[in-house]
């Protein structure tokens, strides 16, 4: 079973509210979770991030892959270490246009 830690979406139209969860992959953005680690609200200036971070870290020993945009959050909490995002080796080659005549 894949474990991520990932957002889920409270909160009326127009005024979201997040809360940091661990969940299998495989369920929807707002299923069934796992366990609850915080929450993120965008709307607030202050105190918009709060995450257990002895939760967090046993979840991430235990195997959790965080998702972007939670291991973005994570890394704010000072929680998770920043890591550079992995470098592509796919070449990028434009496509050649056939000359017509």
């Amino acid at each position: 079973m894949a474990v991520k830690i990932r957002l889920t979406r409270l909160g009326d139209k127009k005024s979201p509210f997040y809360r940091v969860v661990v969940a299998d992959s495989r369920t929807s953005r707002d299923g069934k979770v796992i366990d609850s680690l915080g929450y993120f609200n965008p709307l607030v200036e202050k105190d918009n991030l709060k995450i257990d971070t002895e939760k967090t870290l046993s979840w991430i020993n235990k195997g959790a892959q965080p998702t972007e945009t939670a291991r973005t959050l994570l890394v704010k909490a000072g929680v998770y270490a920043e890591t550079p995002k992995p470098y592509s080796s796919k070449k990028i080659v434009p496509k050649k246009k056939d000359a017509k005549k």
